[in-house]
């Protein structure tokens, strides 16, 4: 470092601000560490290994649970929520990525976690490398696959409906022969996806009916079967074949008697009366009808509160639902707390789980979002602190 430069870092840090001395708050009223983030998830890890047990409990003596830890495990932490479901039973994990599948590098065998999204065949050299196994749905992907020098395990996708990925049932025992003559491929698994097993039963049945068939019709060993998400292994534990791939169940939702693993939570930063006409938030989409008391509460659409819950549903405050009122701010939700005695700063908010005896669920509040439980939980951002329990 040159003398200039020290002078000049001495000299900023001689004008630095002293630190600030927070206060002593009420810890019955705000949570732990909240002095340093105001916003975080409480993650129960004893949940989510109670949940792969009670999932492989619901199928035949045998299946494979397969834990689907794509998306930060559905934002709930992928590495913390993998380990606990190998805990709790399951035998492999599944992601979208390659990024996703190389940080769980060393939980388990890089073979048992299977990399379930669209790759380009540009990704194919890094693929081979990492040992994982490799969903495919095309020649073209295998073909890349084969030609990196590397012994890559793949699993055969075949579109029986979804629509999305999957080498067409007629295509797809000459894919599987070429997979098995490949030298640099191992044929480990073959696999489909429900588009619509939480609804439409007779679709899940015929989605099924074509993959037996299709496997059946391959010629060659097809590997570990496996079709059921999660509602799928819900509703037809019959269709479970080798294994299944469980996500948003492993987090205690949309399944029945799972226990709901992550609760999100907030503080109250401001407290104030409105009087009738006053109005709160962007657009000034709420109106006071009286006299109220709003309380601001530290969270926003930055952190997983969708704007499509301005003036929908509620948030819990000291045991009691207070109404979510005006737009949802970036960094902000406001709430009329006029009928919770006592409300003030400091105050812990409880946007997703429990407190005393009201419960919220994510099902709950994806139903205010106008959208599905997967996706409020893995929109919960990167400023949410996750606090893990076992």
């Amino acid at each position: 470092m040159s003398s200039a430069r020290g002078a000049c870092n001495a000299s900023h840090s001689a004008r630095l601000a002293p630190a600030v001395r927070y206060p002593v708050l009420d810890s019955e009223r705000l949570a732990p560490n909240a002095r340093l983030s105001l916003r975080w998830a409480d993650v129960d890890l004893a949940a989510v290994r109670a949940n792969c047990a009670r999932i492989l409990e619901h199928l035949p003596k045998g299946t494979r649970l397969l834990a689907v830890v794509k998306a930060g495990g559905y934002g709930h932490g992928a590495v913390q929520v993998a380990r606990a479901a190998i805990d709790g039973g399951a035998t492999g994990l599944a992601v979208a990525t390659l990024e996703e599948a190389h940080a769980l590098g060393g939980l388990i065998s890089a073979r048992d976690i299977l990399v379930m999204g669209g790759l380009t065949q540009a990704q194919a050299p890094d693929a081979a490398a990492g040992g994982w196994s490799i969903g495919v749905s095309s020649r073209e992907l295998a073909t890349a696959l084969a030609g990196t020098g590397h012994e890559v395990s793949v699993h055969l996708k075949i579109d029986t409906g979804m629509g999305r990925f999957g080498s067409a049932p007629a295509d797809a025992p000459d894919l599987a022969r070429f997979i098995d003559q490949s030298p640099g491929l191992d044929l480990a698994g073959t696999w489909t996806h429900f588009a619509s097993s939480e609804s439409d039963d007779a679709m899940t049945k015929a989605q099924f009916a074509r993959f037996t068939e299709t496997v059946a019709a391959l010629g060659v060993d097809p590997g570990m079967r496996h079709a059921c998400n999660s509602m799928g292994a819900h509703n037809h534990p019959d269709f479970a074949l080798d294994a299944v791939r469980c996500g948003i169940a492993i987090y205690g939702c949309e399944w029945p008697g799972t226990q709901p693993a992550l609760a999100l939570r907030s503080v109250v930063t401001h407290v104030k009366t409105v009087d009738a006409g006053d109005t709160v938030g962007y657009g000034a989409k709420w109106k006071a009808t009286g006299t109220h008391r709003v309380a601001t509460v530290a969270i926003g659409y930055a952190d997983g509160v969708h704007r499509a819950r301005s003036n929908r549903g509620d948030v819990i405050v000291r045991g009691r639902r207070a109404p979510l009122i005006g737009a949802v701010s970036m960094d902000a939700i406001t709430l009329d707390v006029t009928d919770v005695p006592g409300v003030q700063t400091g105050d812990v908010a409880t946007l997703i789980g429990a407190d005393g005896d009201e419960r919220i669920t994510a099902e709950e509040v994806g139903e205010w979002s106008g959208t599905i439980s997967y996706e409020v939980l893995t929109s919960i951002g990167p400023r949410v602190e996750r606090r893990y329990s076992e």
